[in-house]
Order: C-alpha cells, then structure tokens, then sequence
C-alpha cells in the first residue's frame, strides 16, 4: 500500500519555518483572509502582529489544517469551524474542535510528516526518534526524494512535529510552554530523558474523541463506500484507527455509539466478517451540526 500511495505523494517538509502552529494563528489567518487581505500585501506583517517568518508559517499552517486551500482562499472546512457568525467552534473551546484540526491535518497530507507518522511509520516504529524518523523518510521515499530536501530539513520538520503535539511544561518560555495546539489531545507520548528520549503513539481507547468526530472521520473518507469492514476502519489510510490511534476495542466501543444512536448505521458480524454499513449515508457537515447544535 505505502508504495502506490509514494508514487502519487508530493512531499513537503518545509514552509513553517520551524514554527509550530500557536492556538491563535489559525483563527487570525482565516479572520484575515476573510477580510479580503492578502500574505503578500505590505501590511500583511501589521495587520497579523507578527514577524515576516510567522507571516509565511501561518500561511502554511491555513493550508497544512485545511483552513485555506493553494490559492489562499478560505475553505469549506475552515469557514465551519472559524466563522464568527455560523462558525462551530471559532475560538477551539471545545475540545472536539481539536480532533477535528488533528484529522484534517492527517489527511489532506498537506504536510507529509502527519499522515506519514500517523498511517504508516508508527506501526513499524512503536518508539522512535529523530534519526530513526529521517532514516525512515530516507528509505520510504528513496527515488521520489526530492532534489531541493535534505536531512536536516526533515529533522527540523520531525522537531516542529514533536511541538505540535507535546506540551512542554518544563519551558520556562510562558508562550512555548503551551504552543503545541494539539497537545491536549495526549496523542504523543514520551518515554527517558534527554538523549535517551523517545517518543511513541499508543493505540488506546480514545474514550476523550466524541463519536460526532469518530463518524465525520469515516463520512468525510472518499474511498469509504456504503459497508466498511473493520479491519479496513482499523488500517486504512485515514481510516479512524490509523488517524485516532484507536485500539480495536475503541473502534468497536465507538461502532456500537454511533449505531445506538442512528438507525441508518448498522455493525454486522457474519461469518466472522465484521462491517459497518450505511442504509443511507448522511453528509459528514450534518453530523458535527448536531453535535455542535448548529
């Protein structure tokens, strides 16, 4: 599977500038962008209040969670969650929100470290580090390599990764200590200190992820048809087991909510084959209006 999806893979381990998104960089950028301004207006730098680097890392950050697409213009996904009128969840109050920015910013692939860490490389590596994630990307991508990449920019990608996800309550920086937008998920673990530190992705019960998200995660999927089988719910790439990191009594815990609560959804076990099926098949968006009361 991994080698039919590298041949049709562009990889992009830059255009951050070694920022990791901070909590309030995707509401700014979609609010200005709404405005009708531009990145590379002049004022662009005022009007954001931060410095020239973190101008082009919130424009990357947009497009890596799906807020904006290539051209800049907002999208769908990010007028739902940052609208300030119709919006979900415009300042990410509720955690949900979060799930839903972790999804996003798996599977568009914008961003080839996400959906490569989440969907492939921990299931070869249960605890990895720094050089065991280059040496992967080296391996992986060996002939579709791009030319311009080297190690160290895939390093500072892997250290940009690590601040996504891990709160870092050891900084004494008051703004770092609590920059990865992501880390109250508990999705990253870490394990030793120092040089010995290694990090890992533990497939558990994810009794935090509220299953209006588990069944958007599964909706939104287009290689998902009508009866999806377990195993495929477990393994797939983007599938919630791969993205969540949910163990198989969690996808089977969350199968049985979302059916108890939706008679068009069923789980059926027969003859050892266990699928979910759809008798009709809601839109994703209806799902978290429900959930978000919209």
């Amino acid at each position: 599977m991994i080698s039919e999806i590298l041949e049709t893979t562009k990889f992009t381990f830059s255009g951050h500038d070694s920022f990791q998104c901070r909590q309030l960089w995707l509401k700014k950028g979609f609010d200005f962008l709404q405005e009708g301004r531009s990145f590379n207006d002049d004022d662009a730098i005022v009007q954001l209040g931060v410095g020239k680097n973190m101008v082009s890392s919130i424009r990357f950050w947009l497009k890596a969670f799906d807020i904006a697409d290539q051209k800049d213009n907002v999208t769908e996904f990010g007028r739902r969650i940052f609208d300030d009128v119709n919006g979900y969840d415009p300042y990410l109050e509720d955690e949900a929100s979060l799930w839903l920015l972790h999804y996003h910013l798996v599977s568009k692939g914008f961003a080839s470290i996400y959906s490569m860490i989440f969907n492939e490389f921990r299931r070869e590596k249960l605890h990895f580090r720094k050089d065991t994630f280059v040496s992967y990307v080296k391996r992986v991508t060996e002939g579709n390599f791009p030319s311009n990449l080297n190690e160290n920019t895939v390093a500072k990608d892997f250290t940009v990764f690590i601040n996504t996800y891990k709160n870092n309550t050891e900084s004494k920086d008051i703004e770092d200590s609590f920059a990865g937008i992501l880390s109250e998920l508990e999705i990253l673990k870490s394990t030793g200190k120092g040089k010995e530190e290694q990090f890992y992705i533990e497939n558990t019960e994810r009794v935090n992820l509220p299953e209006a998200v588990f069944l958007y995660a599964i909706l939104d999927n287009p290689t998902f048809g009508n009866s999806i089988s377990l195993n495929s719910l477990e393994f797939s790439q983007n599938s919630p087991g791969s993205v969540f990191a949910m163990s198989r009594s969690s996808l089977l815990n969350k199968i049985a909510a979302v059916a108890g609560e939706n008679r068009e959804i069923t789980f059926t076990d027969q003859a050892g084959i266990k699928e979910m099926q759809f008798k009709n098949k809601p839109d994703a968006y209806s799902v978290l209006d429900v959930y978000y009361g919209k």
